[in-house]
């Protein structure tokens, strides 16, 4: 049996969604990380064609200001995936409501963007991981939580609608898996890639904004990005992993060399009129999966020590 599905078989069902029970996180944790992740994300610097501390980048109806907004605005939604999500068994009528809320989310996030479409990607992949973690598989690695993800995500909703958005088309056009396929298959690059990227960058001592560029540079390296497609096809996509490669062989945006090859890989993006933000949704779901770990042990940590200082207190 896949490792996925005993995870399933080994949920239990629950009335109530807890605050915190004690053992890890909870549904606001969740949400907590979740618009963490999307605004460090946006206020990472300095990103080739993407909207950082220093500009817009390739956007022009994107500024920091409105992914702050937008990041914020989604905060309930995340709460209501994780609570709706809780405990809960995989099935279709959790997929439906996942994505009714999501659809509920998009629209809050126009609303506090004035139309611009800040987070319609992220809402997708960040909200399926964070369903994902709120299920409390009892594997709740990141691999365990990306797993039970695209199980979720390879679900249908009968309620979607189905408008061809310009991931949809340019994933129809060139054949490649996109957004959906990505999640649908567990987030490969995130676990492979990113991840892999992120701690090994900080392991090696990067300071923490580098390490989170190296993991930039590595989805950008790997991900068939869909909006690098849409906006310049092909050349725009090879311009792009070809130049976060030559990032990485530089030694990473922590070397003087590998960050002067990202303003050149910036250059030649900015050109081309042409920003990678599918692989800048990804590493708001590397940070998020980060956040969880890291978020879980430190819970754990504190809820262990906490009988030893009661008792040292009683004495």
């Amino acid at each position: 049996m896949p490792t996925f599905l005993k995870f399933l078989t080994a949920l239990r069902a629950v009335k109530d969604v807890p605050e915190n029970d004690g053992k890890g996180f909870s549904p606001l944790d969740l949400s907590t990380w979740a618009v963490s992740a999307l605004i460090e994300e946006a206020e990472l610097t300095p990103k080739p064609a993407l909207v950082d501390r220093g500009r817009n980048g390739a956007h022009r109806d994107l500024d920091l200001a409105k992914l702050r907004r937008s990041a914020r605005a989604l905060e309930d939604g995340f709460t209501a995936i994780a609570e709706t999500a809780w405990e809960k068994a995989t099935s279709i009528r959790l997929r439906e409501h996942v994505g009714s809320i999501g659809r509920a989310m998009e629209r809050k996030m126009m609303d506090a963007t004035d139309g611009s479409n800040a987070h319609r990607g992220a809402i997708w992949s960040v909200g399926l991981v964070v369903a994902a973690a709120a299920q409390r598989h009892p594997d709740g690695s990141a691999a365990g939580i990306a797993a039970a993800a695209g199980v979720l995500a390879r679900l249908p909703d009968r309620f979607a609608p189905y408008p061809l958005s310009h991931g949809a088309r340019a994933r129809f056009k060139f054949g490649v898996a996109g957004a959906r396929g990505e999640a649908q298959s567990g987030f490969p690059n995130v676990i492979l890639v990113g991840l892999p990227a992120l701690r090994s960058a900080r392991e090696g001592g990067a300071p923490e904004d580098r390490a989170r560029l190296d993991a930039l540079m590595a989805l950008m390296s790997s991900v068939d990005d869909t909006c690098l497609l849409h906006r310049g096809g092909r050349a725009a996509l090879e311009a792009a992993q070809e130049g976060a490669r030559a990032v990485i062989a530089a030694g990473g945006t922590a070397s003087r060399d590998g960050l002067h090859r990202l303003y050149r890989l910036d250059a030649k993006l900015m050109s081309l009129w042409a920003s990678p933000g599918g692989s800048a949704d990804l590493l708001s779901v590397t940070l998020f999966l980060d956040s969880v770990e890291r978020g879980t042990r430190a819970l754990a940590g504190a809820t262990k020590a906490a009988p030893a200082a009661t008792r040292a207190c009683s004495r």
